[in-house]
């Protein structure tokens, strides 16, 4: 038989009694020293950290990517350097709205956030699983998220709010088609596509510079809740999803998806129809086909959900040399948003902990702060310049490419292009009968009790998109559009 683990304080202390408090005899109060107490109740109230704002409850999974098509022609970076390669990588599904209590199940979008532990440092792509964003402007993200939320005074989901807000918001009509149409309540995370929705870019050895949009095809194929099936699930199992992704990877049924990319050259980009920097929308499949460059596959579950998923921390400024962002304004935005909202939330060290730490060499004059770990640089110079030989230096090898910027500095009003409706327009003609029939009661039902004012404002962006799309929402509120 063998010998059972001394328990011990976090400190390493042997800890002699764990049923009982130190007292002023067997009736009195507790006393002061008892340090094993107060060190329990202390960590007790700080074990949870603070949730997200936003993509709050999410699972995870570590897998691999593996390069399946050379595209060295497009981008340096060492992930892609040959074909057969593999990273392994770490993803992150999450609903964005709801609180970590909430149900899986949930009308929203679903984040797809995924981790590249590359060879050169960890590259991060921030995403859901649809194509565009409700916003184009980062100014507008706090407001949006907070009809999201919940009213300040009752603490109470609202409808008004949230078409509120999209009325006076029209860009976010090609999103809000998708959110209420029948994938809006995917059937767990196995059964979506994800979409790296931003524009982000290429760089090759050459230093020659591609806009790149990021596709994720579902191998397992597209499945979806309708709504009496995902309000059923909600109220017997809200962590569906969860479940479901754990459960089919341990007994090995390991998901996968096909990792895609867009490809437009900067030439292409400053001849382009539309800003292909606009969140809001697509680029067209047709002009600029998907291009599949290799697999991802998940297949290991994290051994504890807070260490590795509730404290993994992903954001746009963690790239490698060959990979970039672009003028998108909202990925700029969250260039910043993300980075800040680790250190804010999980702590000034969050990169240490190890589901968020590069498996590549670190070489940084970061010093001290919360959770800092290991030696802490120890006797190394935590200044630069400085006149050590082996002390870090920068690699200007690793510059990326100029971009050419032009204009007044000014903060200009991103709805001048006024089309708001034509990819949303299309996406609905798109739709089978059963497909726009559905949506349209999903969003008549999402409207009730909304103000008179709202409704008819959003029923002529419906209208503006396609005029079925209105009247049948109009006919399904008991509204003639005049």
């Amino acid at each position: 038989m063998s010998q059972s683990k001394i328990l011990t304080t976090a400190s390493g202390a042997p800890v002699a009694d764990n049923q009982n408090s130190r007292s002023a005899g067997p009736r009195g109060p507790l006393l002061l020293d008892d340090f094993h107490l107060i060190e329990k109740l202390a960590h007790f109230n700080r074990e949870n950290i603070p949730e997200r704002r936003v993509h709050a409850k999410g699972s995870g999974a570590y897998g691999t990517f593996t390069v399946t098509r050379d595209i060295t022609e497009y981008s340096s970076a060492k992930l892609f350097s040959a074909v057969g390669k593999q990273t392994e990588t770490f993803l992150r599904f999450s609903t964005v709205g709801g609180e970590r209590g909430s149900a899986d199940t949930e009308r929203d979008p679903r984040g797809f956030a995924l981790k590249f532990y590359t060879e050169e440092g960890n590259w991060d792509i921030v995403g859901n699983n649809t194509p565009v964003f409700f916003i184009r402007d980062p100014m507008k993200f706090p407001d949006f998220i907070h009809t999201q939320k919940r009213l300040p005074q009752s603490n109470l989901k609202s409808a008004q709010m949230m078409w509120d807000f999209w009325s006076h918001s029209p860009e976010s009509l090609h999103q809000v088609t998708i959110l209420f149409s029948d994938r809006g309540i995917p059937d767990g995370y196995r059964h979506m596509h994800g979409f790296g929705s931003h524009t982000y870019s290429l760089i090759n050895a050459k230093g020659e510079r591609h806009w790149v949009k990021w596709h994720y095809k579902t191998a397992q194929g597209i499945k979806n809740l309708a709504p009496a099936d995902a309000a059923r699930i909600a109220g017997t199992d809200p962590d569906y999803a969860q479940r479901d992704l754990f459960d089919a990877i341990e007994r090995g049924d390991y998901p996968k998806w096909r990792v895609c990319m867009q490809i437009m050259s900067e030439d292409q980009a400053n001849r382009h129809h539309e800003n292909p920097f606009d969140v809001t929308k697509t680029w067209s499949q047709k002009e600029f086909p998907l291009i599949e460059v290799g697999m991802l596959e998940l297949n290991r579950n994290p051994l504890n959900y807070f260490a590795e998923v509730e404290q993994a921390t992903f954001g746009p400024s963690n790239m490698v040399p060959g990979v970039g962002l672009s003028p998108d304004r909202m990925l700029q935005g969250r260039v910043f948003a993300y980075a800040d909202a680790h250190r804010y939330r999980v702590g000034t060290n969050h990169q240490q902990l190890p589901v968020n730490a590069p498996r590549s060499p670190v070489h940084s004059y970061q010093r001290d702060g919360s959770m800092a770990f290991g030696s802490n640089g120890g006797a190394a110079p935590n200044y630069e310049p400085n006149s050590y030989a082996d002390a870090p230096k920068q690699a200007p090898q690793y510059r990326e490419p100029a971009l050419a910027l032009h204009g007044d500095a000014d903060r200009f009003d991103h709805r001048v292009d006024a089309d708001y409706y034509s990819q949303a327009g299309a996406l609905f003609r798109l739709m089978s009968a059963e497909q726009q029939a559905l949506l349209i009661d999903n969003i008549a039902g999402a409207m009730m009790g909304v103000s008179a004012d709202v409704v008819e404002r959003q029923l002529q962006h419906f209208y503006h998109a396609d005029e079925a799309y209105g009247n049948g929402i109009a006919k399904a509120l008991g509204i003639q559009l005049g």
